[in-house]
């Protein structure tokens, strides 16, 4: 079962969401708060799989939130949910220790994919900001890439493997059964890989390999994109 806490000061954006959750059995909402504050409490006191977190809120931002909710609570994931026009803070929120941006105006679908997705260990982005942050890297491209690359060459081929997969959207689970290997392998690969590259949250190491051309290798899509249909 999938623990989720919604943060949210709209009561009627919480109980929508509550809703949507709620036509997937294995997910279920423990907690809810009205504010950033009481989000980051009721993260301590329920210490959920998932934290649902709007960004504009009272006493407490969504963005502040999240970073003290990672920092307080590491074993709860966080996903920044808001509206349509504030995509331009998913780098703040990533840089946050997000693990996750969604829409309240994308595909119902969207919400439940990315709750299980970062609950399974992986990153999700909303296809739409997605394609806003991949647009936004093709500027000055081909010099990051070559960083990138630099980057990852210091990288074992079984790692470089396990951040492609990553880089696609992958769980550990996931990531196991492509490369024929236990979770807990998977988990020691990806917490060294993130050692390595010096990058915080498997969204940064995300964003890198895709720069790094590593994505599409293991014939997945474009980094932080989900599967068409899951």
């Amino acid at each position: 079962m999938v623990r989720v806490l919604l943060v949210d000061d709209e009561a009627m954006i919480r109980a929508g969401v509550r809703a949507i959750l709620a036509n997937d059995p294995g997910i279920e909402v423990v907690a809810e708060a009205a504010d950033g504050r009481e989000g980051v409490e009721m993260a301590l006191s329920y210490r959920p799989d998932v934290a649902l977190v709007d960004i504009r809120m009272p006493v407490v931002d969504g963005l502040a939130a999240a970073a003290e909710i990672r920092r307080a609570a590491p074993g709860t994931r966080v996903v920044v949910l808001t509206t349509f026009g504030e995509e331009r803070y998913v780098v703040r929120a990533l840089a946050g220790g997000a693990d996750g941006f969604l829409l309240k105006t994308g595909d119902p679908r969207e919400l439940l994919l990315g709750v299980r997705a970062v609950a399974e260990g992986g990153a999700f982005l909303s296809p739409r900001v997605a394609r806003r942050v991949l647009n936004e890297m093709e500027h000055g491209r081909s010099t990051r890439r070559v960083a990138a690359a630099e980057q990852v060459g210091g990288l074992t081929e079984r790692e470089r493997e396990v951040l492609a997969l990553l880089g696609a959207g992958l769980s550990n689970a996931e990531i196991g059964r492509r490369l024929f290997l236990v979770e807990g392998t998977v988990k020691g690969h990806v917490s060294t890989i993130l050692k390595r590259l010096g990058v915080r949250n498997r969204v940064e190491a995300a964003v890198l390999a895709y720069e790094a051309g590593l994505v599409g290798r293991a014939g997945d899509g474009a980094a932080g994109t989900p599967p068409t249909e899951p």
